[in-house]
């Protein structure tokens, strides 16, 4: 069973879709416990926000959208401003759920499993002569009446052309893996750049590209100027 677990080495969302529910013979609790899973991750489920949350996620993203570089506390002191009075945890809790931190460079900025493999950084000193050379990818979010939705984006680094774009209610990878299907039925980059995020790292994004020989580069953590284009759309 130790072996078992040593070389099963995948994130926690890819070993919860090891586990069969219906399984006839062994139930979760045991397939949990052969692929090193903990029965609380397994049944664990993202609840999306509340409408005293939403009310409060609108007035954070404007503030944010006016004050980019503003951190958790001084988002916390502009809402009081405008009578809203929420402590700075639950701001916390919410500009974590949204994606946002403060933009400035800074250390450790891109969050990512442990367990994915990472590629170097091969854009930098690279000259871009042509279509096709480089496509890089981010994802943001897009601000609804009601909550939000996550914009995922592939840019052509050369023209600026948007290949290919998503959207999704959630981060989990499968949004950006089909955006990245749909992009390269257009065409095929030479090297195709990203975050070290984990939707970009795992390996059902990673093998598209390798499957296609397409070279893989990722942004160096606290480099928050490696995906730039990618960054202003």
């Amino acid at each position: 069973m130790t072996g078992l677990k040593k070389n099963l080495r995948c994130s926690t969302k890819e070993k919860r879709l090891l586990v069969e529910r219906k399984h006839r013979r062994i139930g979760v609790y045991r397939q949990c416990n052969l692929i090193g899973l903990a029965r609380s991750s397994y049944y664990y489920r993202t609840k999306r926000p509340g409408k005293d949350d939403q009310a409060i996620i609108r007035l954070i993203d404007e503030q944010y959208t006016k004050t980019p570089f503003y951190g958790v506390r001084r988002i916390n002191v502009a809402l009081r401003r405008l009578g809203c009075l929420v402590n700075h945890k639950r701001v916390s809790r919410l500009m974590r759920i949204m994606g946002l931190e403060a933009i400035y460079p800074k250390p450790r900025l891109s969050k990512a499993f442990k367990e994915h493999r990472k590629y170097p950084y091969l854009l930098r000193g690279l000259s871009i002569m042509r279509p096709n050379q480089v496509w890089s990818t981010d994802i943001t979010y897009i601000r609804l009446r009601s909550g939000f939705v996550y914009l995922a984006a592939i840019m052509d680094w050369f023209s600026r052309y948007v290949v290919s774009w998503v959207l999704s209610n959630t981060l989990d990878a499968f949004f950006c893996v089909d955006m990245l299907e749909k992009a390269l039925k257009v065409n095929l980059p030479e090297i195709f750049n990203s975050d070290q995020g984990s939707q970009f790292t795992s390996s059902d994004f990673t093998c598209i590209l390798e499957d296609n020989g397409i070279k893989i580069s990722m942004d160096g953590r606290g480099r928050v100027y490696d995906n730039i284009f990618v960054e202003r759309l």
